[in-house]
């Protein structure tokens, strides 16, 4: 629950601000940044700068890792609905090795299906959660995979073809069983959503002051004789054969660690994968939160719950990266001081932490993602997630600085110009806007998750706050940066220049919250993703409530409507009010108080403004969504086999990426 997405800052074309030294000569004239776009995408190409710098050992401890992330890159296709690994082998080699007419109308709109689902991980949108609708025949297609040898059962290309089959990875409407209605994989299609919330809750212990992640790696699902079971993924279990290549180069990374805290991590998350232990996952995180030495560190694991209508079964991801020493340097003095953030914050006395532990942050150089993570990105991570291990042992904050780098590189100011009031709001946007995004990305990750904490005896926000816990908590950390991005305290600490920052991205959130961010919505639907319900609520929210006083403004001019922001302090302390508010349902696990908020302001949609902000934006041309071909890593070896340097690639062809994965990185069937 952890992760900030690029749309804050994709979606205004603006950048981010450099904490990095200036770009080489290649990055700004001869990389290519952007390859290809489609549908409602565009492909996007990421530099590894300062890797040359490192040392053998380093070169190939990310080797490894990256080795490591690929090797489990089956398992999310699975995770996302039970039918994605057949359709996806299916099209990995009618891609391949089709030999048919490719002039042809199916062919093209097979292309596009294929690249839908590379993207996404499966047949359902990465982030709207709505099934692809084939543009070819099913005839067509099959005819097609009988040239290459290939046939799907009818229940598969039932699911492929037919609307009504699960239309929806994640349902989330709350009126109706969304565990039978989600298509996601973490629960057998046959299990309802009242039987799944009595297993868990049989299952916890209740007072536990060192409690797991109930339910993280396993899927649950009835036996032959209709009993639930709960089926661990595991070496010797669900996922086996992939995560038992995942360990072996976890093995080779933890014989090149570069300090022992960081060897006995690796070590427990191989014990970890190995025995599917969730007391041994709390292990793991303890030393992975305690090895805070070295240039290279990673994500791996079953991590985050969003696509859960339950929020507790964890997407498997990857994300191996390399320390920016001089940008984390430069940002640093958040995490210094976060123990003054914290007692100055609104929240109510009880909900502040007495003693803020462990929060370390780093701007890092992304190497390679697998997983969840790829190709759609966060550009920000906190970890660990379990909020006992946070409290006690503190967490790790992450920008991820060349993903934001790329996205800039690839992205433009025609949005800005298109949606922005007037001319002031342009004006400082372009003076203010990178390094408002930049300090509201630090903000929401160093601070705000780890800030607040839940009353003694309230369980898990998983537990308390079922399907809404994900928005709350990404609103909660929004609402943190946001009350301080107006804050003196950011200029004392010379972390920036005036409140005129926090003013571009105040005007920044509520444009995106309450209108671009909408570009992303099917014309009818509701708001599913987490995040967006998440911008839309506070946004939406402080519009209303500050009506009376008139802290922002819609304003029609020549048929098209604006924010304007009259008041930004009134604003900032709306904000606050919201952050504790949510914080107090957090803390005290009030989930009616959790439910309204999210369904009255982050769901619906203003259907009007939503039809203007589709036509205003079409013009444009720019896609709303961004992901990544990753860099390739090349051993190089000796007569006798050992690596003796690693080189990095950088392809630019999206589909040649996909079918190396899958013809390097298949081990589930």
């Amino acid at each position: 629950m952890k992760k900030l997405h690029y749309l804050l800052l994709l979606v205004l074309g603006l950048a981010v601000f450099a904490c990095k030294p200036e770009p080489t000569k290649e990055a700004k004239d001869d990389f290519k940044w952007t390859t290809e776009s489609f549908a409602d995408k565009k492909i996007i190409r990421y530099q590894v700068p300062g890797f040359d710098k490192l040392s053998l050992d380093q070169k190939k401890l990310v080797y490894y890792l990256v080795q490591a992330g690929l090797s489990g890159r089956d398992i999310i296709y699975d995770q996302n609905y039970r039918y994605n690994l057949p359709i996806r082998k299916a099209l990995d080699k009618l891609v391949a090795g089709y030999a048919g007419d490719k002039n042809s109308n199916d062919w093209k709109e097979l292309l596009l299906y294929a690249k839908q689902v590379w993207f996404s991980n499966g047949i359902h949108h990465h982030y709207s959660h709505d099934k692809f609708q084939p543009g070819f025949s099913r005839e067509w297609f099959t005819e097609a995979l009988a040239t290459v040898d290939v046939t799907l059962p009818d229940e598969v290309l039932n699911a492929m073809f037919d609307p009504s089959i699960d239309p929806k990875r994640l349902e989330q409407n709350p009126d109706i069983d969304n565990v039978l209605a989600s298509a996601v994989n973490y629960y057998g299609p046959d299990v309802t959503k009242a039987e799944a919330l009595a297993w868990y809750n049989n299952i916890t212990a209740p007072n536990d002051p060192e409690p797991v992640e109930i339910g993280l790696n396993s899927r649950l699902e009835h036996d032959a004789d209709g009993k639930l079971v709960e089926n661990v993924w595991k070496a010797d279990g669900l996922y086996g054969p992939a995560i038992q290549k995942v360990i072996g180069w976890l093995e080779k990374a933890a014989s090149v660690a570069e300090n022992e805290p960081q060897r006995k991590a690796l070590e427990l998350l191989i014990e970890y994968y190995k025995t599917g232990d969730l007391r041994k996952w709390n292990e793991y995180n303890i030393a992975w939160v305690n090895a805070t030495e070295g240039d290279i560190d990673y994500i791996n694991g079953f991590v985050e719950v969003y696509h859960d209508p339950l929020s507790r079964h964890g997407a498997y991801e990857n994300i191996v990266q390399i320390t920016d020493f001089e940008a984390s340097e430069r940002m640093s003095i958040l995490s210094k001081n976060a123990q003054w953030f914290e007692d100055n914050s609104p929240l109510m006395e009880n909900h502040k932490k007495k003693n803020v532990q462990g929060v370390v942050y780093k701007v890092v150089t992304v190497a390679g993602e697998a997983g969840d993570a790829s190709p759609s990105t966060p550009i920000g991570v906190n970890l660990p997630n379990n909020n006992w291990i946070r409290v006690k042992h503190g967490s790790k904050s992450v920008s991820l600085g060349n993903i934001e780098d790329a996205y800039h590189n690839a992205s433009g100011p025609g949005l800005l110009h298109e949606f922005a009031n007037d001319e002031e709001e342009i004006a400082r946007a372009e003076k203010y806007g990178e390094l408002g995004g930049k300090l509201h990305t630090a903000l929401h990750e160093v601070l705000g998750h780890a800030s607040g904490q839940i009353e003694p005896g309230v369980g898990q926000p998983s537990e308390t706050l079922p399907g809404y816990s994900s928005t709350l908590e990404e609103a909660r950390a929004d609402l943190f940066a946001l009350y301080y991005l107006m804050d003196d305290k950011l200029v004392e600490l010379g972390i920036m220049p005036s409140t005129e920052v926090g003013k571009a991205e105040y005007d920044s959130y509520i444009r995106n919250g309450l209108m671009l961010q909408l570009r992303r919505i099917v014309p009818g639907n509701d708001i599913q993703e987490a995040h967006m319900r998440n911008r839309q609520l506070v946004a939406k929210w402080a519009w209303e409530k500050g009506k009376a006083d008139n802290v922002i403004e819609m304003v029609n001019r020549d048929g098209k409507t604006y924010f304007d922001i009259k008041d930004y302090d009134k604003l900032r302390q709306l904000f606050g009010e919201l952050l504790r508010e949510i914080q107090r349902i957090k803390s005290q696990g009030d989930y009616e108080a959790g439910k309204n908020l999210v369904e009255t302001y982050g769901v619906k949609v203003d259907q009007n403004l939503h039809k203007e902000v589709l036509a205003r934006a079409e013009k444009l041309n720019m896609p709303p969504y961004g992901g990544f071909i990753n860099p390739r890593l090349v051993p190089l070896t000796d007569d006798q086999g050992n690596i003796t340097d690693v080189k990095v690639e950088y392809p630019d062809d999206f589909t040649k990426q996909m079918l190396e994965y899958a013809e390097n990185y298949s081990f589930l069937e």
